[in-house]
């Protein structure tokens, strides 16, 4: 099952990134693990776009970062854009270490990731690669860059990583990260071959390409309930006005009991982790790039009973308060 190396035709987008997919802190996988999700509505079934999002929710400090990475969006192969937001890779070739923080979306990432022997990982001389699922972290993300590394990485859209391994729930991997023969049915040979197609050209769209043989090779069948959940979280995404998960129940024809299962076994984190998430995000991106916002504005706008509210929750999450918090 290993990745063809054909040419793609995708669009690209550069220095534009989200990052994180993982809990706690560590140089096993770079930020871009878990960039934010990308159509503002619909589910797998409705024609996902074919032009990657253009945003930096989820970055803490999302200029320091592209200082510092070669960052690029592109996106899949047709077939499989139901499933997945879009492909991200990030390249780096850093003179001194390059601290990284991400707050997580709620998505399942894939990624293949090189890095040089001149860093801790190093056990022997040459580039070292490997693959892994990285579910969805709960909590802040932060990664140390260090020499140089390549990473390519696959998105997939909340509800969309499930036809990939249809034999458990996403809420198995959450919070977990998992060498590819752990999650998928092939050997660890089979992935060793996926990990050097994806990784080793230099031309990024022989990279892409490679990507996308690798996840059609694990030929994913359509589910209706993954399209269901995906509608649901794009529907959370693009209306604020959802900030009770009861009411959001009731609005679609569905008990919390149910909603709150279709959410662990397809999307891998609850819908009021969701809700709250999206706020904080929101949040996180006016701190960045706007020099004075009304808080206590933006609280009553994210449904926060008041600013303290908002202020707790981004203290919580981002690990300073949103005061602290600005455009460099």
């Amino acid at each position: 099952m290993s990745a063809a190396r054909a040419e793609h035709d995708g669009p690209e987008v550069t220095a534009d990134t989200d990052t994180g997919a993982d809990t706690g802190t560590g140089t096993g996988t770079v930020p871009g693990a878990a960039i934010g999700t990308g159509s503002p509505s619909g589910s797998p079934s409705d024609s996902p776009s074919d032009t990657p999002r253009r945003d930096t929710r989820g970055i803490v400090d999302a200029s320091g970062l592209l200082s510092h990475v070669r960052f690029r969006r592109h996106a899949p192969a047709e077939e499989l854009r139901p499933y997945l937001e879009h492909y991200w890779l990030i390249d780096w070739d850093l003179p001194e270490p390059y601290a990284t923080h991400v707050v997580p979306h709620p998505s399942v990432n894939v990624v293949f990731q090189s890095y040089e022997a001149n860093t801790p990982h190093a056990v022997a001389p040459g580039p070292h690669r490997f693959g892994e699922v990285a579910g969805i972290g709960l909590g802040l993300f932060s990664t140390k860059l260090e020499g140089r590394g390549r990473v390519c990485g696959v998105q997939f859209r909340p509800g969309g990583f499930r036809p990939f391994a249809p034999g458990h729930p996403v809420a198995d991997w959450t919070g977990r990260r998992l060498p590819l023969p752990e999650v998928f049915p092939y050997t660890p040979e089979e992935a060793s071959a996926d990990v050097d197609s994806v990784l080793a050209p230099d031309d990024e769209h022989a990279r892409v390409a490679a990507l996308d043989a690798f996840l059609l090779g694990l030929a994913p069948a359509p589910d209706p309930q993954a399209e269901l959940a995906a509608g649901l979280v794009d529907r959370i995404r693009g209306d604020r006005s959802i900030r009770r998960v009861a009411a959001f129940a009731r609005a679609e024809g569905l008990s919390v009991r149910a909603l709150q299962r279709l959410f662990s076994a397809y999307v891998g984190v609850g819908p009021k982790w969701i809700i709250l998430r999206y706020r904080i995000h929101e949040a996180l991106e006016r701190a960045e790039s706007e020099e004075d916002v009304d808080w206590a504005d933006l609280a009553a706008t994210l449904g926060y009973a008041d600013q303290a509210h908002l202020v707790r929750d981004f203290t919580a999450t981002v690990g300073v308060p949103p005061t602290a918090y600005g455009p460099h």
